[in-house]
């Protein structure tokens, strides 16, 4: 009797062994064949169009999402708010648009009804010279005189429009002699030396310290932008979407902006 206790459990425990074997590979061999990485399912994009004044601040946040965010790239189109504004309407795939002005803001959301933007900056002109300023411009009636050679942006994008308001509410009359399609260019204009002077932003300014310098003027108050940010409602990757905007309007956000020269709200 005992011998034959053993040697059914002698037979027993090698076929249990082997059906375990065999049990195991087949859990464990699908998953390792077909189960994506941890790299690969994380993999994603975020598309954000923004005006080109976010250039340096929105980079420096795109870097710190990414780094939240395992496996997310953000891709940026930098440029004239209103060229992006059109560009989106027009089908562009975008996740978040950022814009100088609530004017080209609105171009989005009258195609967009269910866009609900916030602004989360406001940012005002400062008149940008050289270095060695050989115009001598101390302030803004300095620029109709027709010696001085000036650059504006043109009047359809926010930097040019805000421009108009602020040389309006001085009762000046400037003749540029180039108009640019966003603020970029026009400082680049100043930095190039082909200019005597132009309108750009105060952020714009301090980004390019060390190579133009700024003067300020009591009629930019009259101009100050406001600056609107929404996670638009088809976005390719609306719930990534919704957390650029929410880190742009966290303190964090907040105090990367402020730094670059932009005033809340």
């Amino acid at each position: 009797m005992v011998f034959g206790r053993l040697l059914r459990w002698a037979v027993a425990v090698p076929v249990a062994l082997v059906i375990a074997g065999l049990s195991g590979c087949g859990s464990g061999e699908p998953a390792t064949s077909s189960a994506p990485t941890a790299a690969a399912a994380g993999a994603k994009e975020l598309t954000v169009f923004a005006a080109a004044s976010l250039t340096g601040t929105f980079t420096e946040l795109g870097k710190t999402f990414e780094t939240a965010h395992p496996g997310t790239t953000v891709k940026f189109n930098f440029g004239s708010s209103a060229t992006l504004a059109q560009q989106i309407v027009q089908g562009a795939p975008a996740d978040v648009f950022a814009a100088a002005s609530p004017a080209t803001m609105k171009t989005v959301t009258d195609a967009s009804p269910a866009s609900v933007p916030t602004t989360f900056v406001r940012n005002k002109l400062e008149i940008a010279v050289p270095k060695d300023n050989p115009a001598k411009v101390g302030e803004l009636k300095d620029l109709t005189d027709p010696k001085v050679k000036v650059a504006l942006c043109a009047e359809q994008v926010p930097c040019g429009a805000a421009a108009v308001k602020a040389l309006d509410a001085a009762g000046l009359k400037v003749t540029p002699v180039t108009l640019e399609q966003d603020v970029k260019a026009t400082l680049t204009k100043v930095e190039l030396g082909e200019v005597d002077a132009a309108l750009v932003y105060r952020t714009d300014v301090i980004a390019a310290a060390g190579r133009v310098r700024g003067i300020d003027f009591p009629e930019a108050d009259k101009a100050i932008n406001d600056y609107p940010i929404v996670a638009l409602p088809k976005a390719p990757a609306g719930d990534l979407a919704e957390r650029f905007v929410d880190l742009v309007l966290s303190q964090q956000g907040k105090d990367v902006l402020t730094k670059a020269g932009f005033e809340s709200p």
